[in-house]
């Protein structure tokens, strides 16, 4: 009696175990057809319909030249398409939001039109200058949940960044809400022009796994050594 209900009992195991195979295998199909699809879509034009009259746009800051360059790029955009603007720098970087506010109200618009459509941000870092490894788990895993935070809050259309690393978990993310289907973001990397015989760490993780919808570097030998960025030459 005892050995019928053993049998009985490895037949419900066994079904059990052969349909969490089936789920977690359909579960696992879907994801590896959906990051192919994004990655066929990404850089790609939208299909014609009709386009948003502006889009949410998240501009990544950094220190040094970074925000130099990145605020010469916004300069020459249309402001009133990319809008509202949210600003993002590094929680231990005052002076980038600084330029940034200052760039914004040196613009001639509105000043009601400009408190409306601007943000201006920090964003944790991942892992300071000098700091242990050891402590750089915590605080790593704070600035992943702190940048998923800001992610879902701004939900942005177009994201722009040159370079710093707080960029990373940010773009990470915007490509999981593409797989997942919670929102398409065009992400635009422009290599910094200091940046001459190779790619900074942050480009080359964003470029080798494909996440950056538009690679653009300042130096046409970068160009050659990356065959999918596009030479847009020294923007400053």
């Amino acid at each position: 009696m005892e050995e019928h209900h053993c049998c009985i009992y490895s037949k419900m195991l066994s079904k059990c175990t052969f349909g969490s195979f089936l789920i977690i295998s359909s579960i696992f199909l879907t994801v590896c057809r959906r990051v192919v699809y994004v990655l066929y879509r990404c850089g790609k034009p939208f299909p014609k319909g009709p386009s948003p009259s502006s889009f949410t746009t998240l501009i990544v800051l950094g220190s040094g030249g970074h925000t130099a360059e990145m605020l010469s790029l916004v300069s020459v955009m249309r402001m009133d398409r990319y809008t509202p603007r949210f600003y993002i720098a590094a929680a231990t970087d005052n002076m980038s939001l600084h330029k940034a506010r200052s760039f914004e109200h040196s613009l001639p618009h509105k000043p009601a039109v400009k408190e409306a459509s601007l943000r201006f941000t920090q964003i944790y870092r991942s892992r300071e200058v000098g700091q242990s490894y050891v402590t750089s788990v915590w605080t790593t895993i704070l600035a992943i949940f702190h940048a998923l935070w800001l992610m879902i809050r701004i939900r942005p259309q177009v994201i722009l960044c040159n370079g710093p690393g707080t960029c990373i978990p940010l773009c990470v993310i915007a490509f999981l809400f593409k797989v997942l289907g919670i929102r398409w973001s065009s992400i635009f990397y422009v290599e910094s022009v200091a940046r001459v015989k190779k790619l900074s760490l942050s480009g080359l993780l964003l470029y080798k796994l494909r996440i950056a919808d538009h690679f653009f570097v300042q130096w046409s030998h970068l160009q050659k050594n990356y065959p999918r960025a596009h030479y847009v030459g020294c923007l400053m």
